[in-house]
Formats: structure tokens, sequence, C-alpha cells
């Protein structure tokens, strides 16, 4: 395997890889862990064909176009419009849910390193103003940043899989086998599908990758089946030893806070809680800078030329801000909602592209036509109707 190869792997694997599957146990708890395996597959399937589907829109329109001037060219100026709404509500909803996040934790340490307890609104602020600014240093900084994080990310959850998988009890995953309430799955689809959302580094890939659709699909199988593996290795470590009902309780209130006290409790070790708190600290912070950056970044070029960088940090940061201020507990909610744009970006606009593109020039083209675009387009259907449920 070459260095671009291993590259673009990562690369994949780094941008689904984030602070959602902390809320995956949680969020899977009503189905138990078979089902949410079930589950976690058929929605990487889903991810898998649909990057295909991008990358095959992005060969036609010019290897490497960026995402925006691939949708301009095939569907129009619509179709642009409905990938920047998109787009924007995604990251927004992302933002928030991780501003929630990251507020909890910093309750939680203020808590227990300083017994102070911080109110909602001041831990949002001080999460805002502190690594919220890491966005406004740019990409060279944030890159830096978070290679050193997402290694020690890695390190952690392996450490984390290690100690706590020997603590499973079989009867806690047999747990809701006999479940079959459609409700039930639906209601764990969103969150579980905005874990495998890795599409918008596709058009860069396939450039960088020089159009080598082997690579290319060598990258997206093994990019988007070590996240699957490791959300695999997760729910094993947490819903093994916890089980569905406790989880179920677990979720009342703050379920993010509460996760991470009983997985420290659960390991009975001071270090082994303090490794539990900076894997979860590690998930967040990652997706955090990652996120905001793309935000920062994408309002400062639609406003166009050279903008003051505090005037686009109060637009990357105001609508989020206010959105988690007034859901201090939505971090599994708002997570989920970001279902929809991304079932927009990721599912109906490269179907709507394969289509179109298809209908003027040759080239690649996926295998399946008319039949699966259509199956992928029911999933995605299923996938905005559940989180509207």
């Amino acid at each position: 395997m070459n260095s671009k190869l291993i590259g673009a792997t990562l690369i994949v694997a780094g941008t689904s890889i984030g602070a959602g599957m902390l809320a995956l146990p949680i969020a899977v708890a009503n189905i138990g862990f078979w089902p949410a395996m079930i589950l976690m597959a058929l929605i990487w399937s889903l991810s898998g064909y649909t990057a295909l589907l991008l990358t095959e829109a992005n060969l036609r329109t010019g290897k490497g176009l960026n995402f925006h001037k691939m949708v301009g060219n095939i569907l129009g100026p619509v179709g642009q419009v409905l990938c920047s709404a998109s787009f924007l509500a995604l990251l927004y909803a992302l933002t928030a849910a991780y501003l929630t996040g990251g507020a909890s934790l910093i309750g939680v340490k203020a808590q227990a390193l300083l017994d102070i307890k911080l109110e909602s609104t001041t831990s949002t602020l001080i999460f805002a103003c502190t690594l919220g600014l890491v966005a406004a240093f740019g990409v060279k900084y944030v890159d830096l940043l978070t290679r050193g994080l997402f290694t020690l990310k890695m390190v952690a959850l392996m450490i984390l899989v290690a100690l706590l998988v020997p603590k499973t009890e079989v009867a806690n995953l047999q747990f809701a086998l006999s479940y079959f309430d459609g409700s039930l799955w639906m209601a764990a689809l969103p969150l579980i599908f905005t874990s495998f959302g890795f599409h918008v580094c596709i058009p860069p890939l396939v450039k960088y990758l020089d159009g080598d659709l082997k690579q290319i699909r060598m990258a997206f199988l093994l990019g988007s089946g070590l996240p699957l593996l490791c959300y695999s290795l997760w729910l094993l470590a947490v819903m093994g030893p916890l089980g569905a009902e406790q989880l179920k309780l677990l979720a009342q209130g703050d379920g993010l806070a509460n996760l991470v006290g009983a997985m420290t409790e659960l390991t009975g070790s001071g270090r082994i809680g303090t490794l539990v708190t900076l894997f979860a600290d590690l998930a967040l912070v990652t997706s955090f800078v990652g996120v905001t950056l793309s935000l920062y970044e994408y309002l400062k070029e639609l406003r166009g030329g050279e903008v003051g960088r505090v005037g686009n940090w109060l637009v990357t940061f105001a609508p989020p801000l206010v959105l988690a201020l007034a859901m201090p507990k939505g971090f599994i909610a708002v997570l989920g909602f970001a279902a929809i744009p991304l079932a927009v970006l990721i599912v109906f606009l490269p179907v709507a592209m394969a289509l179109k593109s298809r209908e003027a020039s040759q080239g690649y083209q996926v295998a399946g036509g008319k039949g699966a675009m259509a199956l992928a387009t029911v999933a995605g259907g299923l996938i905005v109707i559940a989180q509207l449920l």
C-alpha cells in the first residue's frame, strides 16, 4: 500500500470517527447490540455506495472539482442553493451538538477537580470562547493539533476496549434480541447515519489519488471500514458491561456526562477513569475543531474577499451557540437532526447528479443502475422520516 493510499484512507476514517461515537451506545440502547450491528452494516453499505456515486460525478465534471462547483455544473443554481443550505445546516447542527457535549464535560471536570458546579450556560460559553478560537487560527494550526489528538484518541480507544471487553456479560448483548418494534429501529437510524459521513472530503481525495479508481475504492473501503470496526468495538466495550437497561437510565438528563461517569465507576480505577474522560475529551475536541474550521472557512468563502476574523467568527458561532444554550442537554438530539441535511448531501444529491450526468456523457459508472439508486433514495428518505417522527 503506497503512502497516498494510506493517507487517503486515514482522511476518510478521521472524517468519520468523531464525537458522535460517544452517543452511539445510548442511541441504540433500545434495540440492543446485535440489531445495532445490523443497522451499522446497512448504513456503512449505503455510505460506501453513495461515495462511489459522488466519485462518478466528480470524474465526469472534472477531477477534484469542489463539492459546490460539482453540484452547480450538473444540477445548476437550484442544486447549488440546496447544497449550500444543507451544508450550512449540517455544520451548524454539528457545532451546536459539540458545544453542548463540550459544556457537559467541562461541567464534570469543574465538579470533580474544583468542586464547582457550573451552570450549563457558563460551561457552553467557556467551551465556545476557548476551543472555538482555534478555527480562526487557520487550517495549518488545526492540522497540527488534530494529527496529535487523533492519534491519542485511537490509542485511548484501543486501551479502553482492551480493559472493558473482558467485563462483558453475554446476557447484556442478548437483551432486546426479541424486539421487533420498527419505531425503535427508526429512532436509532439518524445518529448511526451521521457517524458515516465522510463524503465532503471525496473531491480532494479523487484529485489526490489522480482519479485512480482502484485506489479510490480501496481508500473508501478501508477508510469507512475502520470506523465500522471502531464503532463495533466501542459498542461492545460499553454495552457488554453496562447493558441496555442501564444505558436507558443513563440517557435520562445529561446522557454524555452520565455515560462517562458510569464507565469510570465500572472500571473501579482512578487511572482508567481518567482514560475514559480523556477519550471523551479527545473525541469531542477533534470533531469540534474540524467541523468549526470547515464552517469558518466556508462562511468566509461565501462572504467573499477578505473578511474580518472577528466578524466571521461571530457568524460562525452565534447561531449554534444560541441553539446550544436553548438545548443544553441536546447533544444526542441535535446530532440526530444533522442526519437530515446529511441525507441531502450524501444520498439525494449524489443520486440526482449520477442520473443527470449519465444522460449527458459516458465514463465511469457505478454498478447497480437505477434500481440501486432508487433503493438508496428510499433509505435516505427513511432516515429523514425517522428523524422527523
